[in-house]
């Protein structure tokens, strides 16, 4: 399982201890269903795709999650499209999915992990 999203850290103008706060326990939750889950959380502004690439060579994955930070946000379309991208190519086997928050990213998960 991979989980790629926003590093609320390193985005301009929002508090990231409530998303912080939200990744922490959707984590426990991937703990909680025995899940093993990397997570890869990018900055929009420096480079992203090599992270992203990185993560996704780095580790076969059955199911790749993106955040809806990534997926919903108007200015980001473009590295929405390069995500799944790059999960395409270089995780062709891996089920994408797709959470609304970083507490439900363990949901979003179990519909292709089931």
């Amino acid at each position: 399982m991979l989980v790629i999203g926003l590093d609320p850290a390193e985005l301009e103008g929002w508090d990231p201890e409530p998303v912080q706060a939200a990744i922490a326990r959707g984590r426990a939750r991937f703990d909680e269903h025995g899940i093993a889950a990397d997570y890869c959380l990018v900055s929009p502004g420096e480079r992203p795709e090599e992270a992203v690439e990185e993560a996704l060579t780095g580790h076969p994955y059955d199911c790749v999650v993106i955040g809806g930070g990534i997926r919903t946000h108007e200015p980001l379309v473009e590295l929405f499209e390069r995500v799944v991208d790059l999960v395409r190519r270089h995780a062709p086997a891996a089920a994408i999915a797709f959470d609304s928050s970083p507490e439900d990213c363990v949901d979003a998960a179990l519909r292709w992990l089931r």
